[in-house]
């Protein structure tokens, strides 16, 4: 995932955030999460952001 240019990369606080989140949604959760941060031109995912995102979709 790292060697593509718009690829995000999330710290272990952020993807033990993720990770509260049941499995069945994770996948589209963690897109929408990194669409989120690459339109915030953001390229790591910290806890602040994931937080950011879910304020973002109402969650």
């Amino acid at each position: 995932m790292a060697n593509q240019p718009n690829a995000v990369e999330w710290t272990p606080e952020a993807e033990a955030k993720l990770k509260e989140i049941p499995f069945f949604v994770r996948p589209a959760a963690r897109k929408k999460i990194e669409k989120f941060a690459q339109e915030a031109g953001q390229k790591l995912i910290t806890a602040e952001v994931y937080q950011q995102a879910k304020q973002q979709f109402g969650q």
